[in-house]
C-alpha cells in the first residue's frame, strides 16, 4: 500500500492582489549567499569554473555552430541552420552555470563572455518575441506546428539563463529578452487560446523562475496551464503521431492523477520538479499527492544504488519495474541532475530528510560521476558494469549534460543549508558559511567537516544576539542503516560489520547531549549564543548491500558503500580485471588512503578469491588476492577499463571469452 503524504499549510502569501496557500515548509538557502571551503566540493567547483565552461565556451562557439546560429539569424542573409534543432539550449545551459560560476568567481572575462553571447541571442529575437534559430532560419511559417521539436524547451533553459544572469550581474538585457518572448507565447497559448503540450518539460519550472523574479503572476497561471494540458489527448507531433508514445512524455494522465513514472527520464525530473514549483507557489495539494506516488514509484522500484534512473536507452527513461541492468544502464547524467532539482523540492515542501538522502546518493554518485577528474570529460549515460568498452568524451551530438553537470556543481550551494522562519535545516555536510536570517534575527554558521571520508562535522554558530532557536541536522539514512527509503536497497545481514546500535554523538561546545530526532533530522532546540559549536560525529563503515529479491540483475551480488559514496571494482587497480572476483560473505573491507589519478580518496581493499585462468589455457583456478575498491565517480579516469558495481557473491556461471 503506497503511503500518501499530506502537506501542513504553513503561511499565506500575497502576490499581486490574489491570496495563495503556500505550501513550502522550508525555504533553501541560495547559493550566493553560501561560501564553500570544502575540500571535497570546492577543487570540483573551482574546476568547474575553469576547467569545464572553458569546454562548453570551445564547443559552443568554435567545435560545434551553436552560437554560429544566432549570429545567421541576426545577419539575415539566408544561410541554413546547422546542428540539432535543441541546440540553442546548450547555450542557455552554458549560459546559465557561467552565470553562477560568476557568483562564486568572480571574472571580467567571462562577464565579457556573457555579454557577447547575450547581444547575439538578442539579436536573434524576433519583432514579435520568438526566439529559435532552428525555425528562423529554415521557414517561420512551419513554428508552433510540432509540439515535439523543443521550441519551448529551448525557450524555458533560456529563461533559467536570463534569470541566473540577472541575479549574478543585475544585467537585465538577456531576463529582457525572455520576458518578450514569454507574452509572446502567454499571448498564443492559454486557457481560451490554443492548446500546447510541452514536448520536452523544462519551461515550466523557468516560468515559476520567471514568476519569482518579475512578481508577475500570469506567469505562474502559465505554469500551472501547461501542467493542466498533459493527459487530455491534446498533443500534435512525431512523438505522439510517428512514436505513438505518450507515455514517454508523461502525457497518459493529467499530471495530478499519475501514480507511476514513465518514458524519457529526464522529462519526468524536470515535469516533476515543475509541478512542485507551481504547488509550492499556489497552494495545490493534488499535485504534491501525486508525486509523493509517483516518487515512491521511482524510488522504491526504479532507482540504481548509484540514485541514476532511466535503465533503458530506447528511450532514455524508464521500462518496467525492478528492471535495473547493469552493464546496460542508461542512467543519464542529466537525469541524475533532475533528481537533484525534484528531491530538494520534495525536501521544501514536506521538511522531511528522506528527500535529501536520495538527493546526496543522486548527487554523490549518479550525477558527478558524468564529470571527469580532469574537469573537461564527460559522460552521458553512467552504466555500473563494464567490460571495457565505455569512455568518457570530450563533447556530444546531444550535448546536454556538459553544460547540466557544470550548473550542478556551480550552484551546489543551493542544497547545504534550508530555513524555516525560527529554524535552520543543515542537509548536506559540505564545508562551507553563510548568514541565515531567522525572524530572531541573522545569525552566522560556519561548517567544517571532511566529509564524505570522514562522519564527524562542526558547525559554528553566530547570532547576532543572543536567541533561541532549532538547528536540524539531517541523520543521513546510510548512516542508520536504512540505505534507501522503500528498501530497494537494504544492508545484507551476513554483513560482519553490522552494528546493532548506530554509533553517533553530538556536542555543544563540548557536552554531549541527546536530541530528539524527527523526519530524519535530529533537533536541537535551545537558546544559542556567540561562539557556540555543535558537534555531530557518524560511525562511517563499509556496508555491504543487498538487493531486493525482485531486482533479479542482482541476485547473489553485494554493493559496497561508505558514507554516501558507492563503490566499484575498476580493472585500474585489480591486475586490469574487475569480473573475475568473488565476495563471499565473511569478507571484511579494509578502508585505506588511497589516490585515482590527483583525486584523494578513501579507497576499500580486502583479500578474497580471485579467478583466473591457468596456464594451460584449459583450466581455472581460485586463488585468493587482494582487491581495491574506489568511489564509483573516480572510474574511467585512466582509459578503457573493466568495471562493476554490482559483485557476485558465488559462482553461478562462466562466459568464456577469447
Amino acid at each position: 500500500m503506497k503511503k500518501i503524504y499530506f502537506i501542513t499549510i504553513v503561511g499565506i502569501i500575497s502576490v499581486n492582489g490574489f491570496s495563495q496557500t503556500s505550501l513550502q515548509k522550508i525555504e533553501p538557502v541560495n547559493f550566493a549567499d553560501v561560501n564553500i571551503t570544502d575540500e571535497f566540493w570546492k577543487p570540483k567547483i573551482d574546476k568547474v569554473a575553469t576547467k569545464t565552461l572553458s569546454a562548453c565556451i570551445y564547443q559552443t562557439e568554435v567545435a560545434t555552430p551553436r552560437i554560429k546560429n544566432f549570429e545567421r539569424v541576426a545577419a539575415k542573409k539566408g544561410e541554413q541552420h546547422q546542428g540539432i534543432f535543441y541546440d540553442d539550449s546548450d547555450v542557455f545551459k552554458a549560459l546559465e552555470a557561467m552565470a553562477y560560476s560568476l557568483k562564486t568567481h568572480p571574472s571580467a572575462e567571462m562577464e565579457k563572455k556573457c555579454d557577447e553571447w547575450i547581444d547575439k541571442i538578442a539579436a536573434a529575437q524576433q519583432p514579435d518575441g520568438y526566439l529559435n534559430t532552428w525555425y528562423t532560419l529554415k521557414g517561420l511559417q512551419d513554428r508552433y506546428t510540432d509540439m515535439s521539436m523543443h521550441e519551448d524547451y529551448n525557450a524555458g533553459h533560456m529563461i533559467e539563463a536570463g534569470v541566473a544572469y540577472f541575479n549574478a550581474t543585475g544585467k537585465r538585457k538577456l531576463l529582457d529578452v525572455c520576458i518578450k518572448w514569454a507574452d509572446h507565447f502567454d499571448a498564443l497559448f492559454g486557457p481560451g487560446k490554443s492548446h500546447w503540450v510541452t514536448g520536452h518539460q523544462e519551461l515550466e519550472l523557468a516560468l515559476v523562475k520567471l514568476y519569482k523574479v518579475t512578481k508577475n503572476e500570469k506567469y505562474l497561471k502559465l505554469a500551472d496551464w501547461l501542467l493542466s494540458e498533459r493527459g487530455k489527448k491534446l498533443a500534435k507531433g512525431y512523438t505522439w503521431t510517428d512514436w505513438k508514445d505518450t507515455a514517454y512524455a508523461q502525457d497518459v494522465l493529467p499530471v495530478k492523477q499519475q501514480t507511476q513514472i514513465t518514458g524519457h527520464a529526464v522529462r519526468a525530473m524536470y515535469m516533476y520538479t515543475g509541478a512542485a514549483d507551481v504547488a509550492a507557489q499556489t497552494g495545490d495539494a493534488d499535485y504534491m499527492k501525486a508525486m509523493r506516488t509517483v516518487w515512491e514509484d521511482v524510488v522504491y522500484r526504479n532507482m540504481y544504488i548509484t540514485g541514476g534512473i532511466g535503465s533503458a536507452g530506447s528511450n532514455e527513461g524508464f521500462s518496467v519495474d525492478y528492471d535495473l541492468p547493469n552493464e546496460q544502464a542508461y542512467c543519464e547524467t542529466c537525469a541524475s541532475v533532475g533528481m537533484v532539482f525534484w528531491n530538494q523540492r520534495m525536501n521544501s515542501l514536506t521538511g522531511n530528510a528522506e528527500y535529501i538522502d536520495v538527493l546526496e546518493r543522486s548527487l554523490y554518485n549518479g550525477a558527478l560521476d558524468g564529470l571527469s577528474l580532469s574537469g573537461d570529460r564527460f559522460f552521458y549515460g553512467n552504466p555500473l558494469a563494464s567490460r571495457g568498452q565505455h569512455q568518457r568524451r570530450e563533447w556530444f551530438g546531444t550535448a546536454c549534460c556538459p553544460a547540466n553537470i557544470a550548473r550542478l556543481v556551480a550552484s551546489l550551494g543551493n542544497y547545504i543549508y534550508a530555513k524555516s522562519d525560527d529554524a535552520i535545516y543543515v542537509n548536506l555536510f559540505v564545508g562551507s558559511n553563510t548568514t541565515i536570517s531567522l525572524k530572531s534575527g541573522n545569525v552566522g554558521v560556519k561548517m567544517e567537516t571532511n566529509y564524505p571520508w570522514e562522519g564527524k562535522m562542526k558547525l559554528m554558530i553566530d547570532p547576532v544576539k543572543k536567541g533561541r532557536f532549532k538547528i536540524f541536522v539531517r541523520m543521513p539514512s546510510w548512516y542508520a542503516d536504512k540505505i534507501v527509503p522503500g528498501n530497494l536497497y537494504v544492508r545484507d545481514g551476513n554483513d560482519p560489520a553490522v552494528i546493532d546500535h548506530p554509533v553517533y554523538l553530538i556536542d555543544i561546545n563540548g557536552k554531549q547531549i541527546n536530541a530528539k530526532a524527527e523526519n530524519g533530522y535530529f533537533i536541537i532546540d535551545r537558546e544559542w549564543a556567540k561562539g557556540d559549536m555543535l558537534e555531530v560525529k557518524f560511525s562511517m563503515e563499509v556496508k555491504r548491500i543487498k538487493s531486493k529479491p525482485e531486482l533479479k540483475q542482482d541476485n547473489n551480488r553485494i554493493a559496497l558503500q561508505r558514507g554516501p559514496i558507492v563503490y566499484c571494482i575498476e580493472g585500474a587497480d585489480n591486475n586490469g580485471k574487475a569480473w573475475n572476483v568473488i565476495i563471499p560473505e565473511n569478507t571484511k573491507f579494509e578502508t585505506i588512503d588511497y589516490k585515482v589519478l590527483d583525486e584523494s580518496v578513501k579507497a576499500l581493499t580486502a583479500e578474497v578469491p580471485v579467478v583466473t585462468v591457468g596456464e594451460d589455457g584449459l583450466s581455472l583456478k581460485t586463488e585468493k588476492k587482494k582487491i581495491i575498491a574506489i568511489p564509483y565517480y573516480t572510474w574511467a579516469n585512466r582509459g578503457k577499463n573493466e568495471m562493476q558495481v554490482w559483485l557476485p557473491t558465488k559462482i553461478t556461471d562462466v562466459k568464456l571469452n577469447y
